[in-house]
């Protein structure tokens, strides 16, 4: 193959790559989370990466000791490892969503890879819970052309944040807490992590838990699933 024929291809590569992933995560930037008119002073909780069996425990018990609803967008193949946690989750009456079965980012699936990362996580949470999830939360935030039509299918409805006290850079315990507080709005979804994601996110988080619940409730926000937002 020529210069100029490697050239084209590698071209005609970036252009495909371009329209599958980067094009539609542009638009979802634009897809701001905008508060329901009747949100009110509600706010929403939400955990990501789990289950863990030693941290996911520890933020039920956080949450159950202030009556707190939440919702947690799981990874498939580590609920299958702690089907218990996922279970003990359920049971206590938060919300499952769905976090793909690898935390692989969609950016690096095509068509087929991400209808397997979802629906095999669909169905081991259905089958863990009772319920299929009705929510998905994309890794990293990555999205592809593929990812719609397949939620679709699924019957599930994609979820952001609108606060993350936490992304790929570590942050101290009181550093989160300052800046859940600092951007805390009616109607927001605070993205936290009770699983490795960044390494010690789940020891951080459990350690800034008590005064985030502490600081949202002195502040008069009540707390509600995610689902709850989107239905108010």
């Amino acid at each position: 193959m020529t210069g100029a024929a490697l050239g084209l291809a590698a071209a005609g590569a970036a252009l495909s790559w371009i329209g599958y992933a980067w094009a539609p995560h542009v638009l979802t930037l634009r897809c701001v989370w905008r508060a329901p008119r009747g949100a009110g002073r509600r706010i929403a909780l939400t955990f990501d990466d789990g289950p863990d069996p030693e941290f996911t425990p520890q933020v039920l018990a956080l949450l159950a000791a202030r009556r707190v609803p939440a919702t947690f967008f799981l990874v498939g193949e580590r609920a299958a490892r702690a089907p218990d946690v996922v279970r003990a989750i359920a049971a206590a009456g938060h919300e499952v969503g769905s976090h793909g079965w690898s935390h692989r980012s969609l950016w690096l699936c095509g068509p087929a890879r991400t209808d397997r990362e979802i629906g095999r996580t669909r169905a081991t949470l259905a089958a863990l819970t009772g319920r299929a999830p009705a929510l998905f939360r994309p890794p990293w935030g990555m999205v592809n052309a593929a990812l719609f039509r397949t939620l679709r299918r699924h019957e599930q409805r994609c979820v952001f944040w609108s606060i993350q006290p936490e992304g790929l850079r570590p942050a101290p315990a009181a550093a989160q807490v300052a800046r859940v507080l600092r951007r805390a709005h009616p109607g927001a979804i605070v993205d936290l992590h009770d699983a490795e994601g960044t390494p010690g996110a789940p020891a951080r988080l459990c350690a800034a838990l008590p005064a985030i619940l502490d600081g949202l409730a002195a502040a008069g926000y009540r707390f509600g699933t995610v689902s709850e937002l989107l239905a108010s």
